[in-house]
């Protein structure tokens, strides 16, 4: 396999390392997500059940010590519940923002390498139909067929492997951007349960 590959040219190292970085992103944002919905289960609940019971340090306590992005999201709002309610939901919408932007974190770059690994291949194959070409020039135009099929389907090597690495990884993007966009809704739904807590409370 490795000598096969080997004759794609200079660009089929680029274009590994590439797979390699987009599956090394996809796993760890999987491990991430999954510590998150064991670690966040039934917190909103619990806080929101000693907020309107007037057990602030309690739920202060649960928030900050949860390790969660609604947990941290709630710990702040925590401290400002008691002023006005623009305060409070600022603070809300400032943290929520946060914390999404966190959840996101790496996804640009998985994007990046769905964008760039069939154009790297796509680069390979132009360079090794110019080596194709130049290799013709060099036998005075006297065409062998195995010559310059070898040539071409060593040129194309490269597109197929950037094709193969960009199509799992737009796919892997899309599945984390839809993950995130699903806990962004979550932490939505846990600050409306903590307002509306704080709301009946006073």
């Amino acid at each position: 396999m490795i000598e096969f590959l080997s004759k794609g040219g200079v660009l089929v190292g680029p274009i590994l390392f590439c797979s390699v970085l987009a599956l090394a992103i996809f796993l760890e944002r999987l491990i991430r997500f999954a510590r998150l919905r064991i670690r966040g289960y039934g917190l909103v609940e619990k806080i929101a059940r000693q907020v309107k019971n007037g057990e602030d340090h309690q739920a202060y306590e649960a928030a900050s010590t949860s390790n969660t992005p609604i947990g941290r999201i709630l710990a702040q709002a925590m401290e400002v519940k008691d002023q006005d309610r623009e305060i409070l939901e600022t603070v809300i919408v400032h943290s929520t923002e946060g914390e999404v932007r966190e959840l996101s974190r790496y996804l640009q770059g998985l994007a990046t390498i769905g964008n760039i690994a069939p154009l790297l291949g796509l680069l390979g194959t132009v360079l090794g139909m110019i080596k194709a070409f130049m290799v013709i020039q060099q036998m005075g135009g006297k065409v062998n067929a195995a010559v310059l099929a070898g040539g071409i389907w060593e040129a194309m090597l490269t597109t197929a492997l950037g094709l193969a690495v960009a199509l799992p990884t737009m796919v892997a993007h899309s599945y984390l951007v839809a993950r995130v966009d699903k806990y962004e809704a979550q932490l939505q739904d846990g600050t409306v349960t903590f307002i509306k807590a704080v709301g009946r409370r006073s």
